[in-house]
């Protein structure tokens, strides 16, 4: 294609995205490489107003659909953020946002937030526990909580509890990391401030995560090495009787979240007072047709019910991280099936 458009490389790209609408585009986004995600973004932040001339230079097998459109370069941030979001979810999609509308490039510690969790296990398994505590501490909970699977009990064990008790790392430690997971990565980042987060809440949103058998694992080695600090960490866990305390609201949109399949499962071993708060919550049809459901169930494992809990409180916590909802409480106690 001649290229007699103004448009060179990623821009040529960006409009071509940004004609395709947002559901789209994140099919596209969805078989690029972090990187390149990376780079398209930003090209389409800085994109400006786009001709129909333009466009149809670009995008000649769309010509019909382009020229119906005289300025795609028009709300492209807000384009990016749902085309993003739609492809990646919203918690992975925020921080790149951030990061493309704010410019910059990406440090080693960045990329492996784009790395499938196993592949950073791996990358790490072999580092000082305090080196994996750093890279669980920066990258996204739902992430850790994978890789720590991954990992030797042991391994997983010790490493939350040095992330309990981080509080951050000296910025040369830091630049050597950044450094050595470029290297791995072969990256061609420029330099970077990031900064390390730990403690005893960032802990206690990767084991809310994790399975309920690992998670008390990993807690029960805490409370042998460090029982005040395993106190601070299991204040600070957000278990599925917490939910009670949740406004009703919150719990309506909750619900609309939720399978059937996976409240009835989950509330085959709630407390009755949380199962009336989920039920009261629910049309009077859909409460009477729950209940017979649950009934009609039967006996279920109590590994089948932890893990339709778990399953809820990952939503919730989704929610409340994209300011849908607002979660109540903080409960200390561990669920009994």
């Amino acid at each position: 294609m001649p290229n007699d458009d103004g448009f060179k490389g990623l821009d040529r790209a960006a409009v071509l995205l940004l004609s395709l609408g947002e559901d789209q585009a994140a099919e596209v986004m969805k078989h690029l490489a972090p990187r390149e995600v990376q780079r398209l973004g930003l090209a389409m932040s800085k994109l400006g107003r786009v001709s129909t001339d333009q466009a149809h230079e670009v995008m000649r097998e769309f010509r019909d659909r382009l020229e119906q459109q005289t300025s795609l370069g028009l709300g492209a941030d807000q384009f990016l953020r749902g085309a993003l979001t739609k492809a990646l979810g919203g918690d992975r999609a925020g921080a790149l946002i951030d990061r493309i509308l704010h410019g910059g490039d990406s440090s080693g510690l960045e990329n492996l937030k784009w790395l499938e969790p196993r592949a950073v296990a791996e990358l790490i398994k072999l580092e000082h526990p305090q080196v994996i505590a750093l890279v669980l501490s920066y990258i996204e909970p739902e992430q850790a909580s994978e890789v720590l699977h991954f990992l030797s009990e042991r391994q997983a064990s010790e490493a939350v509890l040095r992330l309990a008790n981080l509080d951050g790392l000296q910025p040369a430690a830091l630049r050597e990391l950044n450094e050595a997971l470029d290297e791995l990565l072969s990256g061609d980042s420029q330099s970077v401030q990031v900064s390390a987060t730990g403690g005893p809440k960032v802990a206690a949103d990767i084991l809310n995560r994790l399975e309920t058998s690992l998670s008390n694992g990993i807690m029960d080695h805490m409370r042998s090495q460090d029982e005040a600090l395993a106190g601070k960490v299991q204040e600070q866990m957000f278990v599925f009787d917490d939910l009670i305390n949740v406004d009703d609201r919150s719990m309506q949109t909750m619900l609309r979240e939720i399978s059937s399949e996976v409240l009835i499962l989950a509330l085959k071993g709630a407390n009755p007072g949380l199962k009336d708060k989920f039920l009261g919550n629910m049309s009077k049809r859909a409460a009477e047709m729950l209940r017979d459901d649950m009934e009609a169930k039967g006996p279920v494992r109590l590994t089948e019910v932890e893990a339709a809990q778990k399953e809820i409180l990952q939503i919730a916590t989704r929610l409340e991280a994209a300011g849908q909802i607002q979660l109540g409480g903080g409960g200390s106690e561990a669920l009994v099936g």
